[in-house]
C-alpha cells in the first residue's frame, strides 16, 4: 500500500515538474561562479543582492540578470527589472 502512494506522488512530482509557472520564489539564497571570483546572491523582501562591486554602485548586476533570465516564470513581477528600469542610486 505505502509504495503504491510513493509510486502516485512520484508521477505528481514529475508532471509538476514539468509546469515551472506552478511555483513563485519569495526568496532565495545562490553562489554564482564569476570568471574572477565566486559571488553571494540572495533574493529577499522584495530586493536583490550581489557581492560583487557593480551591484553595490547599480543595485542591478549580469549575475542577478543572469538568475533573473534562469528562473524566469517562477520570479514574482517585482525581481524582474531589467536593466533599462534601474538607475545607479542616489549618493
Amino acid at each position: 500500500m505505502m509504495r503504491s502512494s510513493l509510486i502516485g506522488k512520484i508521477e505528481k512530482a514529475k508532471r509538476y515538474a514539468e509546469e515551472p509557472d506552478r511555483v513563485t520564489f519569495s526568496g532565495l539564497a545562490a553562489v554564482f561562479r564569476g570568471e574572477n571570483d565566486d559571488h553571494k546572491l540572495s533574493y529577499s523582501h522584495g530586493k536583490w543582492h550581489c557581492t560583487c562591486r557593480f551591484f553595490s554602485q547599480w543595485n542591478i548586476c549580469s549575475h542577478v540578470m543572469a538568475l533573473q533570465q534562469i528562473l524566469g516564470k517562477m520570479l514574482p513581477k517585482e525581481a524582474l527589472v531589467s536593466p533599462t528600469e534601474t538607475q545607479p542610486p542616489e549618493k
